[in-house]
């Protein structure tokens, strides 16, 4: 293999990073700015909701049908596009005078998102040798999951030296570097005998992950009793069964479900389903506590969160080696053990606690999170036919954003109702009228009692922290104690043996093609 040529096989791979790290911020960066969304566009608490919901919904919904398309049209071409349509939309969004026009704009980006995410993991096995797979996911993933925490901290400081709609136009460089990098350097690939596209699979993937998706995100909003968090839902999985039986069944299904008979494969899914859905719940019940119990300002708050990135870097830089050294069971099982590691000694912090104990467990929870996440994508890469890569990523992603909301929704539940159990006994000399939005939330407690003067302010800001932070600790050993069992279930089961890889050129330019013949 020639410099020139390995040295383009990397430069393709870092024009795709920009357009997973973008995904990532946007993810989370909107969570931190709603207070100022909601003063600068006057926008409702249900406005807000929609902000974040128009784009998960959009996303999640297209996953799939997006991922079929980039295998036949060409992945080089669909993720150009969406890359277009994705900055396009940020800048629109970032000059957006009312909620409803931002809420749409939402929408618009999380159509691109949706073609963005599955292709960018997609065109990774068709660039790089089976040897050098590991690394090259390890890279390229880790855009992705260093965006979560770093919203926050990027969304904290442009909201404090600039206005709201920054949030947004930050996407359009990390967008015009993507454009640049794949057009210059990513080869095309596609399918090379696409079959005739499935409508009726994509209808019922399209409307069974948009309703089940929905129906979680609204749930921990509207309640259990509400008819459309119901109908969403008990719907949902009906379509998504609907969505099985048609696919298993279908002379041309949207994607191979097949697949699932290969036990790596379905365990390696299940652990990125695993660590999504413990990753967003602890994500979800940390940025309150410290913005809120501990008081620190956004931009602060994000500070806290390095020692989480300088994890999934650590990991993603040794991931590699030790998948070598250890194998893939090993290295699933660590991951998910070092991760259980550090939730439940993050659950030991109390409300005056310092930051010691969160500087040696949230590292721990970063390089959990890298060994398990990037092994579980090599081994879906390696089991995926070189035609149903785009396909193969995308169910990959839609299962992994099934396990985000449910990991937000649950926990959610959770951190509620232990926070309203140990509020109750601390509201006793609270006045009666002041109870109802101390027991909403934290936030909710806080802002009474800085409106109540004396000991009963002091009182309920006391007794609000603590309940919080007690929820958040049951959070935390949920989190826990699932990992602990998903890593029991790989180490008892899963087949360790190393299954043979089929060749993953269909239309690749001779300067890709050469390093994987070669080998």
């Amino acid at each position: 293999m020639s410099a020139k040529v390995s040295r383009r096989r990397w430069l393709a791979l870092t024009a795709v990073v920009p357009s997973a790290l973008v995904l990532g911020l946007d993810s989370t960066i909107l969570i931190t700015a709603l207070p100022t969304l909601s003063a600068s566009l006057r926008a409702t608490t249900d406005q807000l909701q929609w902000m974040t919901t128009a784009y998960l919904l959009a996303l999640s919904g297209l996953l799939i049908p997006a991922g079929v398309l980039g295998d036949r049209l060409g992945r080089r071409r669909v993720m150009l596009g969406a890359l277009v349509v994705f900055g396009v939309s940020s800048v629109a969004a970032s000059q957006m005078t009312t909620a409803n026009q931002l809420i749409l704009m939402r929408a618009v980006m999380g159509v691109g998102g949706a073609f963005i995410m599955p292709i960018s993991l997609a065109v990774i096995p068709t660039i790089f040798s089976e040897q050098e797979r590991p690394r090259a996911i390890a890279i390229g993933g880790a855009g992705m999951f260093l965006g979560l925490p770093f919203g926050p901290l990027v969304a904290g400081w442009l909201l404090t030296h600039f206005a709201w709609g920054s949030i947004f136009l930050i996407n359009a460089p990390f967008v015009v570097v993507a454009l640049i990098g794949v057009w210059l350097f990513v080869p095309e690939s596609r399918d090379p005998s696409a079959r005739p596209l499935d409508l009726v699979g994509a209808g019922l993937a399209i409307g069974g992950v948009t309703s089940f998706v929905y129906g979680v995100i609204e749930q921990p909003q509207l309640g259990w009793s509400d008819p459309a968090v119901d109908a969403n839902l008990v719907s949902g999985p009906i379509l998504l069964a609907g969505f099985t039986f048609w696919e298993l069944r279908a002379r041309s299904p949207l994607v191979d479900l097949r697949l699932f008979a290969n036990p790596r494969f379905s365990w390696s899914i299940a652990v990125t389903v695993v660590m999504n859905f413990g990753l967003m719940g602890v994500l979800f019940v940390f940025t309150p506590f410290l913005q809120i119990v501990q008081g620190n300002d956004a931009q602060a708050t994000g500070v806290r969160l390095l020692p989480l990135i300088g994890g999934i870097v650590l990991g993603a830089a040794v991931s590699d080696r030790l998948l070598k050294r250890l194998g893939v069971r090993a290295m699933l099982s660590l991951g998910l053990a070092t991760s259980a590691a550090g939730m439940a000694l993050m659950s030991l912090v109390d409300s005056a606690s310092g930051y010691g104990l969160l500087f040696v467990t949230l590292p721990m929870i970063g390089i959990g999170n890298a060994f398990a996440l990037f092994t579980a994508l090599n081994v879906i890469l390696e089991v995926l036919p070189a035609s149903q890569t785009g396909a193969g990523s995308a169910l990959t992603r839609t299962l992994q954003q099934i396990g985000s909301s449910f990991g937000v929704a649950i926990m959610g539940s959770v951190l509620s109702n232990v926070y309203q159990g140990h509020l109750a006994g601390g509201l006793t000399d609270v006045p009666v009228q002041f109870r109802a939005g101390a027991e909403g939330s934290v936030a909710g407690a806080a802002a009474i009692a800085s409106h109540l003067p004396g000991p009963a302010g002091a009182a309920i800001l006391v007794a609000a922290r603590d309940a919080y932070t007690a929820g958040m600790s049951s959070v935390l050993q949920m989190s826990a104690t699932v990992m602990v069992l998903a890593a029991f279930l790989i180490a008892a089961f899963m087949r360790n043996r190393h299954a043979p890889v089929a060749a993953r050129l269909d239309h690749i330019p001779s300067w890709a093609e050469a390093p994987v013949r070669a080998e």
